[in-house]
């Protein structure tokens, strides 16, 4: 699928979409029977996944328009929100995307020793010291890996991306044959975890989470072969991972009570196979999972290094974080990358629970990004930049699908909490040094007065952050 031109790597729509489904189909996948069940019964995972589904439908319209009607925009995600709200609004963006990236990462490394602790009770469900001595061990491997080249890595994750589907359907089809009507019917209602909107909100991070990569055709931008190519593997990666993600869900509701369900260990998915033909259902979906999460591990590598490449290259990320390979790998960002993921690794050794604090963290951090970047498709429709020459059906379906993806958006920031949300600004305010490295190296002021404002304000978020996690309102 790949090319060799004289920019470089290029890559068709075949390769983007398996960059989005592969980004999206990693540890979310499997943990969803439990997640689910633990929030919600299936009248509120329906109405969730609806939710969801058009929500995130309208976020992956925004970015087929907007690589189409913006295509000087490389790394979307964070271009996106400097081109619409200025410099340092568009470097939280790229800032935030980042380390969400990172912490997604995390989370996989969490699951993968989760499962194997099923067989080794020294790696507990992820969060013990072994546990975290192995997965350092796997983080710094697979940057020797990437470093090899982009190519490469691409090639990898193509023919990862068909493998990890493959168990995943074969559950669905599983549960399918020993569906239970009557335990389906029983698990409808979910009257004790409260009311139906307290439900659907509580599954609202879960579902961003398994989302999260719905972008990645966008940040994968500047080795698209054609612009086009781009919007078209969103909505293709996109529709097809939707349809598998509430086909999990579902089918689990018919195999066992939701209780049961809830109390499952990670990865639940192996949990409810298991219930469903015995034993080997265990050992078939384990192998299925880390085959599928190695495979969106680098993916998300891939991805986390390019936008700290490409915000560089657009000064507004230090210069050495520009600095590429021969093979066209930005090390000094692969570095830096790897180094974010494996202090968060150290982290979930005094979370909780290691794997819903990563996973919750990873969806809460994303969340300014994106609804950067469905307001900036509203802004250019209420401007009417790039719409001069538009026909009305055009203008008022762009209309619709800008205001859509703004407010699901806002309403995620809040469905997602205070606490998580401070936690997000006690990484903003000190990666805000990034920020004046950059303005100090083009001999400039480090902040405008508007600038100077914003971060006193996420300055004071994170030091109420801070004083949350040292008073225990706020836990890990």
């Amino acid at each position: 699928m790949a090319e060799r031109t004289s920019t470089g790597t290029k890559v068709g729509v075949g390769t983007l979409t398996a960059m989005v489904v592969g980004s999206m189909v990693g540890a979310g996948v499997f943990s969803l029977p439990s997640r689910f069940a633990q929030e919600t019964g299936v009248a509120g995972a329906l109405i969730a996944w609806a939710v969801a589904g058009a929500g995130m439908l309208t976020l992956a319209l925004v970015f087929q328009r907007l690589a189409v009607r913006k295509p000087d925009l490389d790394a979307g995600v964070f271009a996106y929100a400097k081109a619409g709200f200025g410099e340092y609004t568009g470097f939280f963006s790229a800032a935030g995307y980042w380390a969400s990236t990172c912490v997604g990462n995390v989370t996989y490394w969490v699951l993968i020793m989760s499962t194997l602790g099923a067989w080794i009770p020294a790696l507990g469900e992820g969060d013990t010291v072994l546990a975290v001595a192995i997965s350092s061990v796997g983080l710094w491997l697979f940057f020797l890996l990437v470093r090899r080249g982009i190519s490469e890595a691409t090639a990898i994750n193509r023919v990862v991306t068909v493998a990890k589907l493959v168990p995943i359907l074969v559950f669905v089809l599983l549960a399918l044959l020993v569906f239970d009507p009557a335990a389906f019917a029983s698990n409808w209602a979910g009257e004790s975890y409260g009311s139906l909107f307290d439900q659907v909100r509580a599954t609202m991070l879960v579902t961003v989470f398994v989302f999260l990569g719905v972008e990645g055709a966008s940040v994968y931008s500047r080795h698209a072969r054609r612009r086009e190519d781009v919007g078209r593997a969103t909505i293709l990666g996109f529709t097809s991972v939707l349809a598998v993600f509430a086909s999990v869900t579902m089918v689990s509701y018919g195999v066992l009570p939701a209780e049961e369900i809830a109390a499952l260990r990670q990865p639940s998915m192996a949990g409810v196979l298991r219930a469903a033909v015995g034993d080997w259902g265990t050992v078939f979906v384990s192998i299925g999972l880390i085959v599928s999460v190695l495979g969106a591990y680098l993916a998300w590598t891939l991805m986390a290094a390019e936008v700290l490449f490409v915000a560089a290259k657009d000064r507004d990320m230090p210069r050495f974080l520009s600095r590429a390979s021969s093979r066209d790998v930005p090390v000094n960002a692969l570095v830096l990358t790897t180094a974010l993921s494996q202090v968060v690794l150290v982290v979930t050794l005094f979370s909780s629970d290691a794997f819903d604090f990563a996973l919750d963290l990873t969806a809460a951090m994303s969340l300014i990004p994106f609804l950067l970047a469905a307001a900036y498709a509203l802004k250019l429709r209420a401007t009417r930049e790039t719409y001069d020459d538009a026909r009305p059906g055009t203008l008022r379906r762009d209309l619709v699908v800008a205001v859509l993806a703004t407010a699901y958006t806002a309403f995620l920031v809040f469905a997602a909490g205070l606490d998580l949300l401070l936690l997000s600004l006690v990484f903003y305010a000190p990666a805000t040094l990034l920020f004046a490295m950059t303005r100090r190296e083009q001999g400039r002021g480090v902040f405008s007065p508007a600038e100077l404002v914003l971060f006193v304000v996420v300055a004071a978020g994170a030091v109420l952050g801070i004083v949350g996690l040292a008073t225990g309102w706020i836990t890990l």
